[in-house]
């Protein structure tokens, strides 16, 4: 006999089906048994008769999360004992034979409940439990179905799906990188991908017009509510467009894909504020345009922040960028740009997409020319000698006929914590970070072996207070 999922039940009335699942619950009732078996797709009530000798004596023994085989007759409820809760509320599962797969300790927290109050520590170190859970399922299948739609969008819209390095070169893209030692050239590193700005205006160059991947990035930043050492970001990049044809694709996606997922959206087109204005409205460039009522409703509310400034001064009074080096200036600075002039007053084709209170995605109109990208570093203070060390692949790619071209990368975590109304990272990931750093479930950062230290012809010094 096949296995059926509890989610086809309903095709199944008056037949004899084999279900596999976990027990979330066992009700004894003395010559009545009542179990709740639960499997990826759904959660049943069956129930084990004394007339079903062997099934009903297995059933008294089960407990919450052994893993187990029924076979049962798919039977339909009177209509006063239907759970309206429930999908399958309107069937019953009469047992007739039991097998266990494999028993199970007493989990650590109950499963049944929502485990948002569970202490942290014991909730990541116990992490593949807490994925039992009836939220963090819906969660993780709400962030499988989003990528999924957001891939089929874009490759309805001509784009091409193209992977990129995760060992790469320590390039300056506004966080610390986590870098990687070789062991085939000592004393030289890796660094993992901030993300992959540099690959994909490189991709540009290389003719894919219309480039994006469901991209993983690394950043040694520090840790909060809504950012970890690890995301995911839909990374897009399109050759011959503008300003406005990235925000155009970017709005027309995220309307495509929230819509058919069954979400609200305030404003469309979205709204569209300079970082000036929001600054002065707000108080910050990412803010929640949602009424009290919206936010109870999930609306999603979405808007484009636009006209960043370029350039920050930084702690010891140099220029360094807001965003991203590789950005351009809009047209009409870019002559302050090559002739460094009234640099604090540079705005760049940045534009920010905000969402209930969060920075879902960034991106820019690229530097195209050698020229540009020149002239941003010398503003940062870096001798031709330095530009070449830093960007040099750069410089003498754009020589070779590069289109003018920008693009966008949309964080995953933070566009599911909207459509699921999370407020924490971790929430929307299988395995996240504890807000120390620490690995859920494996013993990660850990010391090296003497052996490995030595393979990597490594050796640790403690740090000065």
């Amino acid at each position: 006999m096949e296995r059926t999922l509890i989610k086809n039940l309903h095709g199944k009335v008056g037949e004899e089906v084999m279900l596999r699942g976990w027990v979330a619950v066992r009700r004894d009732h003395g010559k009545l048994i009542f179990i709740d078996l639960r499997d990826r797709s759904g959660m049943v009530q069956m129930v084990a008769l004394p007339n079903h000798e062997e099934a009903h004596a297995i059933t008294s023994t089960l407990r919450s999360e052994w893993v187990v085989e029924i076979k049962g007759l798919v039977n339909k409820r009177p209509p006063k004992m239907v759970k309206v809760e429930w999908p399958t509320g309107d069937i019953e599962i009469e047992i007739t034979e039991v097998t266990v797969l494999q028993e199970a300790e007493t989990p650590p927290f109950d499963l049944t409940e929502d485990t948002e109050l569970i202490d942290e520590q014991v909730r990541l170190k116990y992490r593949y439990l807490d994925l039992r859970t009836e939220r963090l399922q819906k969660n993780i299948k709400t962030r499988s179905t989003f990528v999924q739609k957001i891939r089929e969008h874009l490759f309805s819209q001509d784009f091409t799906e193209i992977e990129t390095p995760l060992l790469t070169e320590s390039t300056p893209e506004g966080s610390r990188d986590f870098v990687v030692p070789s062991r085939i050239h000592p004393g030289k590193f890796y660094a993992l991908p901030q993300s992959p700005q540099q690959y994909k205006q490189l991709l540009m160059v290389g003719g894919f017009e219309r480039y994006f991947q469901t991209a993983r990035a690394v950043r040694d930043e520090d840790l909060r509510a809504d950012r970890g050492f690890e995301h995911t970001q839909i990374d897009i990049e399109m050759s011959f467009v503008e300003m406005e044809d990235v925000m155009r694709t970017t709005e027309e996606m995220m309307i495509a894909v929230a819509e058919s997922m069954g979400h609200s959206i305030k404003e469309k087109p979205f709204p569209r504020i300079s970082y000036k204005d929001a600054i002065e409205k707000y108080g910050a460039d990412k803010f929640d345009l949602r009424t009290e009522e919206e936010k109870k409703t999930g609306v999603l509310a979405y808007a484009w922040v636009i006209h960043f400034p370029f350039f920050e001064k930084t702690d010891n009074g140099k220029w360094t960028f807001t965003h991203n080096p590789f950005s351009m200036p809009i047209p009409e600075h870019v002559e302050w740009l090559m002739k460094g002039e009234n640099i604090g007053d540079i705005l760049t084709t940045q534009y920010d997409l905000v969402c209930n209170g969060f920075e879902t995605g960034g991106g820019s109109i690229r530097a195209h020319t050698p020229e540009i990208l020149k002239a941003t570093y010398k503003v940062m203070g870096n001798s031709e000698e330095e530009i070449e060390a830093r960007i040099g692949h750069m410089l003498e790619a754009f020589k070779y006929g590069t289109p003018p071209h920008g693009g966008i990368a949309l964080g995953v975590e933070r566009c599911v914590m909207n459509l699921t109304g999370e407020h924490y990272l971790r929430e929307v990931q299988a395995f996240p970070m504890t807000r120390g750093g620490q690995t859920a479930v494996m013993n990660a950062p850990k010391e090296l072996s003497p052996e490995q230290l030595v393979e990597l012809g490594l050796s640790v010094k403690r740090r000065p207070e």
